[in-house]
Formats: structure tokens, sequence, C-alpha cells
């Protein structure tokens, strides 16, 4: 287990995008199965990193059960408990995949001026969200944010080692294959990050990877 830990640990840095933080103009909290991402965008909230808050997502056959009113209106509920004003939330509650959390926020932001924007998500979803983001809205300056955890930290508070592990080497072989179809932007992939990729595959964590990709 500790050479797959080594791997994943591997992945996880690749997608973490080392942003600093800079005040945007809205930040989009990606929905998922972690409520973690509410939680921190309440906090970047509350800190002034932005003036306004789309949370974005419908479900998935891993969050329905979770939470069955649909990811953002969770995660609504998350940062109204933590003492975010409800006028300052916006609710989009038909995304079901990361392009769609960044063309229907788009949307739902209207005639709104936004030249910059900060996406809010797992912290090894960052580089994904942000290439899906600058194809889709090159417009905007782009910032990653995401809760400042460690790998086995995130591991335990999750509680599902295989869930996070499937979902990494995922969003891993997603950011080569989307950037290839032009459905993001391409993102370097250093030799080191695919070979860890492959070898996690091959220890069977493919459950969530693109079929004959």
């Amino acid at each position: 287990m500790a050479d797959l830990l080594a791997d994943v640990q591997l992945l996880w840095d690749y997608n973490h995008m080392g942003h600093e933080l800079r005040r945007c103009d809205v930040a989009i909290g990606l929905g998922s199965h972690d409520l973690g991402v509410a939680t921190r965008t309440a906090e970047l909230f509350h800190d002034g990193w932005f003036p306004l808050i789309v949370f974005s997502g419908s479900n998935a056959p891993t969050t329905v059960d979770r939470f069955p009113r649909g990811e953002a209106v969770h995660y609504r509920e998350q940062a109204l408990s933590l003492g975010v004003p409800d006028d300052a939330v916006l609710v989009e509650h038909a995304a079901k995949h990361t392009g769609a959390n960044i063309e229907l926020s788009r949307a739902l932001l209207g005639t709104r001026e936004i030249s910059s924007v900060m996406l809010v998500s797992r912290p090894y979803q960052q580089r994904r969200a942000y290439a899906s983001c600058r194809r889709i809205w090159p417009e905007v300056e782009v910032v990653c944010a995401s809760q400042d955890i460690g790998l086995e930290d995130y591991l335990a508070g999750i509680g599902d080692d295989d869930r996070v592990i499937n979902t990494v080497v995922a969003d891993t072989q997603r950011i080569r294959v989307y950037g290839e179809q032009g459905l993001a932007l391409p993102q370097e992939m250093p030799a080191d990050v695919w070979v860890a990729y492959e070898r996690l595959v091959g220890a069977g964590y493919d459950k969530r990877v693109i079929a004959n990709a």
C-alpha cells in the first residue's frame, strides 16, 4: 500500500495548482461528495476573497445518497450554517460534470461584470477545473482554491480510500483526454505522473476512468 500511496501522492500534487489567493469577483464551489468544499468556500468568503458565491452541482451516482436534494443545495445550507448571508449565495442545481459547472454558473451570473473567478473544489480537482474554465470561459482570470490539507489527512477525513483514489486517477486521465478532445485547455503531463496513473489503473483503481480513451 505504501507504494500505491506514493503514486497517489504524485497525482495529488500534480492536480494541485498551487495558486496564491487573490480577490475575485465570484467563487464557484464545485459540487461533489465532499462537504469540505462548501466549508472552505465559506471560510474564504469570511476572509474577504470574494463577495458572491455560486454553488454548482446536481447529483452523481456517488452523491445522491449523501446529498439527496442536490450537491449545490446542501453546499448552500452548509455555507449558511457557517454564517454566509443568504443574499451572497446563488445555487446552480443542474450541472452533472465540471464543464457544466462552469457553463451553467456563467449563465446564472447573467449580465454581472465578472473578470475573475475563484474555483473552490476538492484538492485533487483543481487542475481539471482550471483547464475546463480556461477553455469555456477564457476571458476571466482563474484562481483555484481548496482545503489546505494533505493526502493522508484527507483520506482519513473522507473515510473512503477507494472512492478518493479512483477519483484522483479518473481526474488525471480526464486532464489528458479532455485536452486532446478540445474540451479543456491542454495541460503538460509529466512522465512520472502518467506512469503513476498507469500503475494505479493496473492495481485496480479504474472504476471511473474513461474506457478505451
